[in-house]
């Protein structure tokens, strides 16, 4: 049942020798998805072995180049190794001008077929779901239109307990039944609730991707109680005017709304490149939110199952 999210790049509008532009692939129920797509991104899916055919999602927070100049080339060499899918990219509405001119330079017949699905920046929207996983758009504040993403499961059914379906013989007709909400009444007519019938679902599991951000308390109505929140901190907090002026984040604004929305878990990113050095980074936003990561390129951070963690 895995939930991963591997880092493929964690550095801001600018690349460095060591620090690629924002991408990150998250690995759901064995759905893949890409979100952002900076320079470089196709070389680090090969760094850290991850097919380019497991790629069928792709998601574009806004227009500022270092989130998706990746795109035509991870495309581009899609297509050369026959990767034949459809491509869904949820993008702001300009995007397919911005690279159909490059898709029509590619030789031969397209093996890749790209889907563009305009982002809304006004108010929250799902734009991807299927029976277990559902993936939500939202506005946060940046310089042009930026979105969040919120990835998670669906809720589940509850778990029926196996002693009580021997203790009182429920037929396997009636299984599903309980299993969505129903009680059970027995030959005798006894009424058994559905809560002595069942154990309580597992909680689902949330992930919320948030660059470039200003902080932006309405954030926190969409991602509250998420296992891991990845929030923007480009600056250190002595840049927080400067910070305010780009509309993007200190260490202190992205400790702030982790604490805002009750996050597990905390990770940063989006780091300018003045900086070489990334741990005062960590420890500024540990004063205010003890459970903070950097988030690292290479690295990949699993968030458990209820299940897996009583195991």
């Amino acid at each position: 049942m895995p939930f991963e999210i591997t880092i493929l790049g964690s550095n801001s509008a600018l690349p460095t020798s060591d620090r690629y532009p924002t991408a990150q692939v998250v690995n759901l129920l064995g759905r893949f998805f890409l979100l952002d797509c900076g320079e470089g991104t196709q070389i680090q899916l090969r760094r850290n072995k991850i097919g380019f055919s497991k790629i069928k999602h792709i998601f574009i927070s806004h227009l500022h180049g270092d989130h998706y100049y990746g795109l035509i080339g991870l495309i581009s060499t899609m297509n050369l190794l026959g990767i034949k899918t459809d491509l869904h990219i949820y993008a702001p509405s300009e995007i397919k001008n911005l690279i159909q001119p490059q898709l029509d330079f590619i030789k031969g017949e397209m093996t890749v077929n790209p889907i563009f699905h305009p982002l809304d920046f006004k108010k929250p929207r799902q734009i991807f779901a299927d029976k277990k996983v559902e993936v939500l758009s939202f506005p946060v504040k940046h310089s042009i239109s930026t979105c969040g993403f919120l990835i998670h499961e669906l809720p589940r059914e509850a778990n029926i307990r196996r002693d009580m379906i021997e203790a009182y013989k429920i037929p396997v007709a009636k299984v599903r039944e309980i299993k969505a909400g129903a009680d059970f009444v027995t030959p005798d007519g006894d009424l058994i609730p559905n809560e002595r019938l069942t154990w309580p679902p597992f909680q689902p599991r949330q992930y919320a991707f948030c660059t470039d951000t200003a902080f932006y308390p309405p954030i926190a109505e969409v991602v509250q109680n998420v296992d891991i929140l990845y929030h923007e901190a480009t600056f250190l907090n002595d840049m927080r005017e400067y910070a305010a002026k780009t509309l993007h984040s200190t260490t202190t604004d992205a400790a702030e709304m982790a604490k805002l929305t009750h996050a597990k878990k905390l990770l940063i990113g989006h780091f300018s490149a003045r900086y070489h050095n990334l741990t005062p980074f960590e420890n500024e936003a540990r004063e205010i939110f003890e459970n903070t990561e950097i988030a690292r390129e290479g690295k990949t951070y699993t968030i458990l199952s209820e299940r897996e963690t009583r195991s």
